[in-house]
């Protein structure tokens, strides 16, 4: 079994904007402090997905366009 560490941390931000924040997390039938865990877990991801956007494109480079498909062309299966 795992344990988890939860760190605590303070963050500013103006009343109106958390009171809104706070609103559309009960909106959703979360709260605010696991909307944030939410927001921090996406926002540590995105360089990863960059960078899998990055290999992708890398291992596909060979592949040569000759000329503009049309749509039924594309769609063809």
């Amino acid at each position: 079994m795992y344990t988890i560490l939860v760190k605590n941390i303070t963050l500013s931000a103006e009343e109106s904007l958390i009171e809104q924040a706070r609103k559309s997390a009960a909106d959703q039938n979360t709260t605010l402090n696991a909307a944030f865990r939410e927001w921090l877990a996406s926002y540590t991801t995105r360089k990863g997905y960059a960078e899998q956007f990055d290999d992708l494109m890398e291992r596909t480079k060979y592949v040569k366009i000759d000329r503009k498909y049309t749509r039924e062309e594309m769609n063809e299966r």
